[in-house]
């Protein structure tokens, strides 16, 4: 039972409150996600950090956030929204800093439009532009973020296509930015716009993949559901895990936070993680 793979979680600095003992007990991966709130990052959010910090005392696991996301596109082709992408994303580096967290969650730029389209009127580049506005937006902050020791991971959201976002990835050549993987977003890609199944997204990540969200669906949308409230292929997606070697983290990433116990408990009952 040891050997199987820990489980952390993604949860509000209000939550951690109640599941304390569960993430330091084990000192489990932590996602805090007050962090995504521009609001919040525009005001007084090192009250809620230096709240985080004290419920975490003594804490050793991998700590990261959730980084801001609303409301933003890292490709935005208008040159003042990516300097505006550019400060929240900072912002966010600065938010790992302080905690001392060493990982941020940011969002693909690829949409379903993307993949049908990006390749549609190769004379207009319209591929290499979006890589190109993603490096006017993201490369001082990927600078900042290799100072600070943080690594950053880009969710998929609406790709049909699992690997482009590791060949944007891989663009940067740089440790700071990396690979995560957001099972329901998958599974929503997979039901409703003929993508792979989620394990396929694991397989053409491979190690880059650092971070996982994990989330049960049934293909039609984002639902967030605890572990076995959906139709994904659990056995599928942690053989798939089993094969890599970068040790993701595993954050359970649940609309309702009473799940997350239970879904500890799903997955232990199927014997493949705990």
């Amino acid at each position: 039972m040891t050997d199987l793979p820990l489980l952390g979680a993604a949860m509000p600095t209000a939550t951690l409150e109640t599941l304390q003992d569960f993430i330091l007990s084990e000192n489990r991966d932590l996602e805090i996600q007050d962090f995504c709130d521009g609001d919040l990052l525009n005001g007084d959010w090192k009250t809620v950090a230096d709240h985080t910090r004290n419920l975490l005392t003594g804490y050793t696991g991998r700590l990261g956030i959730h980084g801001p996301f609303w409301g933003l596109n890292i490709a935005s082709p208008d040159t003042e929204m990516r300097a505006l992408n550019k400060r929240k994303h900072l912002q966010g580096i600065e938010v790992c800093e302080y905690l001392g967290a060493t990982q941020m969650v940011i969002h693909s730029p690829y949409t379903t439009w993307s993949f049908n389209n990006l390749d549609n009127a190769p004379e207009r580049k319209e591929y290499d532009r979006l890589v190109e506005n993603c490096h006017d937006t993201m490369a001082e902050v990927v600078k900042r973020a290799e100072d600070c020791g943080v690594t950053m991971v880009i969710e998929n959201i609406e790709d049909i296509d699992p690997d482009i976002r590791c060949a944007l990835a891989d663009s940067f050549n740089s440790p700071a930015m990396a690979v995560s993987i957001d099972t329901g977003h998958a599974h929503y890609a997979h039901g409703t716009n003929g993508a792979a199944p989620v394990d396929y997204y694991v397989r053409r990540a491979g190690d880059r993949l650092q971070h996982i969200h994990l989330q049960d669906a049934d293909g039609y949308a984002d639902r967030h559901w605890s572990i076995g409230q959906g139709t994904i292929r659990w056995e599928a997606v942690f053989r798939a895990l089993g094969e890599l070697d970068s040790n993701p983290r595993l954050i359970l990433e649940l609309r309702d936070k009473d799940g997350i116990l239970p879904s500890v408990d799903y997955l232990q009952s199927l014997g493949i993680a705990r």
